[in-house]
């Protein structure tokens, strides 16, 4: 197998985009766009039929089989696909690759910021590409998660990798002493409730993980698409009742470990208010946290792991205290 060159894979994804693709009109019916392909004389495969208006901006997608076996009658309009897969103009031929790992299509059309198809990129052409991508995703994921992007590391002097990664330990040191704070400021709280000390831990651990899987969904869906307020409106709205399953759920188990444990009813029904309110939480930090870094235009796979997990750390021990000292100390 040929050696494989990374630069390649940061060169702008039109170096390796086709022109020669099958392009059909919105207001033509199948038998028209068959007749428009035909003359069209278009070399190599064709796998999906692209249609674009008369000023070129895609508005769907037929597969093959969907021209060849519906009636000449029949409108475009009628059987193509309107959500359609793009690829931006500005994107790499590495953002290419993790979009055909993630959409599983054999090919993808290149589109500009006006909707206009400039080409298709063919997932034949990034065969060994995506092998390797996928060999080195996992760790990737988890290591830009923590704040440290991979592959600027492997190639960084001493200095530059310490450059990358102390900002971002920064976050954790600002959580861990802003967490400091908030249990010396509720420190009436402990001393009267003592019980409380002993869920620290879960409460703390439920959070953070809830806000690492919402921040891991967000940023797979964010993968390839320009982040925006309307979107995370959209998606806001969408997570917020799961972080409230996901937080009533896992806070009535650890009431209920109270309750059996301590047999103290107002803690564990304390406990389950301030987990459901960390958890849901936690869950809208994961999830708006890189969407907004998408939106002012920093890197959200570097910067979302540290700042959300910090958020969340503090948000929780201000709920779950500060619920106590309403409402077993008032």
């Amino acid at each position: 197998m040929a050696k494989r060159n990374p630069e390649r894979l940061e060169q702008n994804v039109l170096t390796e985009a086709k022109q020669d693709f099958a392009r059909i009109l919105v207001d033509q019916t199948v038998g028209e766009a068959l007749v428009y392909v035909q003359q069209s004389q278009l070399g190599g495969q064709v796998v999906y039929f692209y249609v674009v208006d008369q000023d070129d901006r895609l508005q769907g997608v037929v597969p093959a089989r969907g021209l060849l076996l519906n009636p000449a009658h029949t409108p475009v309009a009628d059987i193509m696909i309107r959500q359609v897969a793009t690829v931006p103009v500005d994107a790499t031929l590495l953002d290419a690759c993790e979009m055909f790992i993630l959409h599983r299509l054999l090919a993808l059309p290149v589109v500009d910021r006006q909707g206009r198809i400039r080409g298709v990129v063919d997932v034949s052409l990034y065969t060994d590409e995506m092998i390797d991508v996928a060999d080195r995703q996992a760790s990737d994921d988890l290591f830009q998660l923590i704040g440290v992007r991979l592959s600027e590391v492997r190639r960084a002097s001493l200095p530059t990798v310490f450059r990358y990664r102390f900002p971002w330990l920064l976050c954790n040191l600002v959580s861990g002493l802003a967490s400091a704070f908030v249990l010396g400021w509720f420190q009436p709280v402990l001393e009267q409730v003592l019980v409380l000390a002993f869920f620290i831990p879960v409460t703390l651990a439920l959070a953070e993980a809830v806000s690492i899987q919402s921040l891991t969904l967000a940023l797979q869906a964010q993968h390839g698409t320009r982040a925006d307020w309307r979107r995370l409106l959209v998606a806001a709205g969408r997570e917020l009742p799961m972080g409230l399953l996901l937080g009533a759920s896992t806070g009535v188990l650890v009431a209920l470990v109270a309750w059996l444990w301590r047999a103290a009813a107002p803690v564990a029904l304390c406990m389950l208010a301030s987990i459901a309110l960390a958890v849901t939480t936690a869950a809208l930090l994961g999830l708006l946290v890189p969407v907004i870094l998408g939106i002012i235009r920093r890197d959200a796979k570097v910067a979302s792991g540290p700042i959300a997990l910090a958020l969340a750390d503090v948000a929780t021990l201000v709920y779950f205290f500060g619920l106590a000292w309403w409402w077993l100390l008032e």
